[in-house]
């Protein structure tokens, strides 16, 4: 009988030590602090990677990274690959027609001469910069975007999660 109940006992011990073992595991979720590499590809084109660079850290749940990427990688383990596709709604939004103002070119630094596609530097009332893309020239007049670069755009992400406290 003591055979029986010291080897139940050793069962129980590693059936324990399983148990731990395995919720510890780190995973990706609210709280942690993930480390990861990343590639960026739209429109199949590669945009952005910290690929041989600084990886990307963010805690899940504190909207530091985009709505529809963050949600895709809850779950994930170190070491984990995962090819994302964020469409543009949980991204950077759609384009919104409304983010296209009318300037006069004479806003402009003297010197410097609008061509569409230029990417200017526009200051906020409160101070924080921001950037705007010269859409249209038209005479004294140019039509500058407001939107995010990438509003409007599908995303996909290439993975690999690193790090995980």
């Amino acid at each position: 009988m003591k055979k029986f109940l010291l080897g139940v006992g050793m069962l129980l011990t590693i059936g324990m030590f399983n148990g731990y073992v395995c919720a510890d595991e780190a995973v990706v979720g609210p709280g942690k602090k993930v480390t990861l590499d990343y590639t960026l590809t739209v429109d199949n084109k590669e945009v952005e990677t910290s690929v041989g660079k600084e990886p990307l850290t963010y805690t899940p749940g504190s909207h530091e990274i985009i709505p529809g990427l963050e949600q895709q990688l809850n779950g994930l383990h170190v070491g984990d690959k995962k090819t994302v596709h964020v469409a543009a709604k949980d991204a950077y939004g759609e384009v919104d027609p409304k983010a296209y103002k009318e300037f006069p070119v004479s806003s402009l630094p003297k010197g410097l001469t609008p061509k569409v596609g230029m990417v200017l530097q526009a200051t906020a009332p409160d101070g924080s910069k921001f950037p705007a893309v010269i859409s249209e020239v038209k005479g004294d007049k140019m039509v500058l975007n407001f939107n995010h670069p990438l509003a409007g755009k599908d995303l996909t992400f290439d993975i690999k999660i690193l790090k995980i406290e």
